[in-house]
């Protein structure tokens, strides 16, 4: 009982030089409500066994400055961070210190009647490690942000990915196939852990992360911690039914918001007005086909075209309804922005806080701020990356 408390303790100041970067032993032991002794031996163990380095010093509260420790960006010990949506996914390997080693590289995987995906995410991650020269063993794990219905406990994508197979989980597959510990969740949800830990929600206890993509996800950070719900599958925010129009949704209902509000909406929107005789840049770019039309509808609006901004604006401002329903539900302290649509930046707040000024009671709404993620489209990597850490074990040398 004792080694096994002392296993935990350890895995918890692992995690905490993870997410916090370079601590002393005191702001470790404040951390983790442990004595310095505690502590001391846990790091010096850690050291030991490569995970750890000493890096300078603590600024000095009288007498001799205390040293500081983060994690060793040598100890050969390896996270893969895979990053889906429905038509993308990419690829990442970070070291100890969260340090990008080799480079992301992604692939067109479309999951929506596609089965053959699976097999293609597990040929898309061996081709990976091949690329990297990265050894099987020294692979901490590999975490996965995928969309859909994600039962974290038991492993299951329940809207893509199926293995063919009632006896073993989406996760389990993948571990079996791959030969490595592998960890899933949902996109948004991983969104949510990458701006609670180095994002936007750093530091804050109660905050929604509007996952901007081709859908609208929604993590829920609950008193500092990502909240699931019963099942996992908490935070679907793009099926609450909001919308103007009488559209199907991807869901089989009508009038969810995900038909005004998403990524794909606003490229369709764009489309069928030029179709009708407006100019715009997006013409050119759309036929080029050089990157997805979402990016370049994005790109498009960032230098001024008049049609991007308006489709993104009509867009950003039923997410904003949206979110008025949210804030009367929860009252959180701050609304981040997130995922692939935060790379249009501040063209997405007027209209956002347009629509809570229009929807929200005003005592609630001057209570919540809203901030663009400054992590972007490389939030769901750094999350996914996070699923590794929450969940590993450590080997000494």
């Amino acid at each position: 009982m004792k080694y096994e408390r002392q296993d935990q303790l350890k895995l918890s100041v692992f995690k905490r030089l993870y997410y916090n970067g370079p601590l002393s032993l005191a702001e470790l032991s404040t951390f983790t409500n442990k004595s310095v002794p505690n502590i001391t031996s846990i790091i010096n163990n850690l050291v030991k066994e490569g995970y750890a380095v000493q890096h300078g010093l603590a600024p000095s509260t009288g007498g001799r400055r205390p040293a500081k420790y983060r994690l060793s960006s040598k100890k050969k010990q390896y996270i893969l961070a895979v990053a889906m949506d429905q038509f993308v996914s990419r690829i990442v390997a970070y070291n100890l210190a969260n340090e990008i080693i080799g480079s992301e590289v992604s692939i067109t995987l479309p999951l929506k009647d596609n089965g053959a995906a699976l097999n293609q995410l597990c040929q898309f991650i061996r081709s990976y490690i091949d690329q990297t020269g990265i050894k099987h063993e020294h692979v901490l794990g590999v975490g996965i942000g995928m969309p859909g219905f994600i039962d974290v406990e038991k492993g299951l994508n329940a809207s893509f990915l199926p293995t063919g197979s009632k006896e073993i989980g989406l996760r389990d597959k993948l571990t079996q196939s791959l030969g490595l510990p592998v960890y899933i969740e949902n996109d948004s949800s991983v969104i949510a852990i990458s701006e609670l830990h180095f994002g936007a929600a750093r530091g804050l206890k109660d905050v929604m992360v509007v996952n901007m993509g081709w859908g609208i996800g929604l993590g829920m950070i609950v008193n500092g911690s990502l909240f699931r719900g019963h099942n996992g599958y908490a935070g679907e925010f793009s099926h609450i039914p909001l919308s103007h129009t009488n559209k199907l949704c991807s869901c089989g209902k009508r009038g969810c918001l995900e038909v005004d509000a998403s990524l794909l909406v606003a490229v369709e929107n764009a489309k069928q007005a030029m179709a009708k005789g407006t100019t715009s840049n997006l013409q050119k770019l759309f036929e080029a086909k050089e990157k997805a039309e979402g990016d370049l509808l994005i790109e498009a609006a960032k230098i001024g075209d008049q049609l991007a901004v308006e489709s993104l604006s009509d867009a950003a401002f039923m997410v904003g309804k949206g979110i008025a329903t949210l804030i009367h539900i929860m009252n959180p302290e701050r609304v981040v922005l997130s995922g692939r649509g935060a790379a249009a930046g501040k063209l997405l707040l007027a209209p956002v806080q347009r629509a809570i000024n229009e929807f929200c009671i005003p005592k609630l709404a001057e209570q919540t701020d809203v901030a663009i993620s400054n992590l972007g489209y490389q939030a769901e990597l750094l999350g996914a990356a996070s699923l590794v850490i929450e969940n590993c074990e450590l080997h000494g040398n």
